[in-house]
This record gives C-alpha cells, sequence and structure tokens, in this order.
C-alpha cells in the first residue's frame, strides 16, 4: 500500500522515509527495511517449522512468476550462510502454449544472474501430452470433466516429485504465500476434504523414501508483498496470468479473502493462525495412513494407483473413469 511519507520516518531505521504501509502491523517501511523484513520472515518461517538442515540440497520450484523467483533471490541469499547446503532450481513444462515458453525462459535467466543450476521437465515426456493436448482431447469427451487446474495440479505435483528425486534433493522449497495457502484452506472446506488440512503443511512428514519433502517459506507472507519484493529488487518475472486460470474455484475464493482483507484487514493471518489449530487437531488421525507406490508407475500414493495415473486413464479412454474430485 502506497503512503503519502510527508515527515514520517520508516518504522525499522527510523531514518529513511516510508515507501509502504502495512495495514495488518501498522508499520511504515523504507525499501531497505521492506526487503530485510521479507528476508527475515522467511528465515523465522523456516526456523518455526524446523524446515531445514544444514546440510540439506534444497530444490527451488521456479515456475517464472512472482512469487517463485522472488522465493529463488531469497533462498540463494540464505543459502550463502551455510555452506554445507546446495540450492537447485526445478521448473515443469505445462505445455501451455503462448505462456510457458516465456516463463521459463525468465525463470532460467534468474537463475543464471544467481549462478544456480536449473533443471526442466515436461508434461510430454512425462506424460505423453502437453496440458494444451489433455485439455482439447477433454473437451470432446462427454460427462463429467475436471477444470483444466484440476488436471495441472494433480499432474504438476507429481512432476515435481520425479524431477526433485532426479537432482537428489532433501527439499523441495514451493512459493505458496499466505494467500495460496487460505486458498487452499478454503477449497478444502467446500469440497468436503477436511482431512486435507492436516497434510497441507509448511512442511510435509517424511511418509516415503520416494517422497521429497516440501517446504513453503513464504506460507506466512502475503502475495502482494512478494510482488512489491520483486519489483523492489527489480527481479524480472512473468506478469501474465495462465490462460487457463480463470476457470478454477480458487479464482473466486482469492477474490472473496481481498475482499474480506480490505474490509477486515487482517483475516488472512487470522485464517492461517485457524487452520493451524485444525490441523493439530487432526494430525493424529492421519498419521496412520501410510504411503505405498503406485502399481503403475512407483510414485508414493495412499491409494493402489496414484491420481496422476488415475487421470492419464481417464486422458487415454475419455468417459470411461469416474473423474476424480
Amino acid at each position: 500500500m502506497a503512503v503519502n511519507t510527508g515527515s514520517q520516518q520508516c518504522s525499522i531505521c527510523k531514518r529513511r522515509k516510508p515507501f509502504f504501509y502495512r495495514p495488518y502491523s501498522g508499520e511504515r517501511l523504507c525499501r531497505t527495511c521492506f526487503v530485510k523484513s521479507i528476508e527475515q520472515k522467511v528465515k523465522s518461517t523456516i526456523s518455526k517449522y524446523k524446515m531445514l538442515d544444514f546440510d540439506d540440497r534444497i530444490a527451488v520450484a521456479v515456475s517464472g512468476g512472482k512469487d517463485s523467483v522472488s522465493l529463488l533471490h531469497v533462498m540463494a541469499k540464505i543459502e550463502k550462510d551455510y555452506p554445507k547446503a546446495s540450492l537447485v532450481a526445478v521448473s515443469i513444462d505445462e505445455g501451455i502454449k503462448g505462456y510457458r515458453d516465456e516463463a521459463l525462459k525468465i525463470a532460467s535467466e534468474n537463475c543464471r544472474r544467481l549462478g544456480v543450476e536449473h533443471h526442466v521437465i515436461s508434461f510430454k515426456e512425462l506424460y505423453g501430452y502437453t496440458l494444451d493436448e489433455i485439455v482439447q482431447k477433454m473437451q470432446g469427451a462427454g460427462g463429467k470433466k475436471l477444470t483444466s487446474c484440476a488436471y495441472c495440479g494433480v499432474l504438476r505435483r507429481k512432476a515435481l516429485n520425479v524431477i526433485a528425486r532426479k537432482v537428489d534433493a532433501d527439499k523441495l522449497a514451493t512459493a505458496h504465500t499466505l494467500d495460496d495457502e487460505m486458498q487452499t484452506i478454503l477449497l478444502n472446506m467446500l469440497h468436503g476434504d477436511v482431512l486435507r488440512i492436516a497434510r497441507e503443511k509448511p512442511l510435509t512428514d517424511e511418509v516415503h523414501p520416494n517422497l521429497v519433502r516440501r517446504i513453503k517459506p513464504f506460507c506466512e507472507i502475503p502475495e502482494r508483498e512478494t510482488a512489491l519484493f520483486a519489483y523492489v529488487k527489480k527481479i524480472k518475472f512473468q506478469s501474465i496470468p495462465c490462460p487457463y486460470a480463470s476457470e478454477a474455484m480458487r479464482s473466486d475464493i482469492r477474490l472473496f479473502l481481498n475482499r474480506m482483507e480490505a474490509k477486515h484487514v487482517g483475516v488472512k493471518f487470522t485464517l492461517f493462525n485457524s487452520a493451524e489449530k485444525i490441523r493439530l487437531a487432526i494430525e493424529g488421525l492421519m498419521a496412520a495412513k501410510n504411503l505405498r507406490e503406485c502399481s503403475r508407475c512407483g510414485e508414493p500414493t495412499p491409494q493402489k494407483v496414484c491420481k496422476a495415473c488415475e487421470l492419464l486413464e481417464q486422458i487415454k479412454n475419455p468417459g470411461s473413469c469416474t473423474p476424480i474430485l
């Protein structure tokens, strides 16, 4: 939020003029202190949830958007303080014409700028289809169908685990912000999958040797602040949205949460803290749910066949399988 600085001073350094106002904390921050506050918040979140060990090999999921490239820059700075740790960037090429090519180019440019090795895996090489091909194929199929984002979400999760394992990562860092986390909480509730809240954690449990543990260092940072961080640091990122994003219920929830935050400052943090309490309450129910290996692809799954393979079967034979809700 832009501020009328007048004769005011930064709430932290007490010297420079502020350019940003945080309604939920009442702070007025200069550019330097704003950047430092984001970096410090990430360090605090990593420490709070014990996300990393000193010698971890960390794979950062980089899509080319503002959140992921900002996370890459923050993690690259943090990693310098831990000489036994290492950092690598991983990207997924879903195959979205006119969108993903630019994003991957931007991701690569940021990796070169930071001296971070970059690995890419595509839907086409992994599944035999691009997302565009999946959407086109399923549009002609009869019966109840999932949105493009539903197909993409399941297949991306598997692809990220595959490439993170391929680069020998101990942890996979994703750029889920506070907004992303709260949208997911409400989506799970609206879909009737409340128990899933226990699995959507800042640090996933170590439940299978083939499942790379995921961390979310941005989970307590609002999305608008990751965007501002990128602008202040002059970090290049892709600004156009995914052409399929408007189809998802998540878009409606995003608008709802933003309206609520504008009228009731801090509501996103309140919801986050509530979700933490819910997670602790139901975590014991999920503890006994062991993962096995998918009978088709070998990836970790609580079922005999993982959701990605179920979806791929549906894509190969439209109308023959019940969609995954």
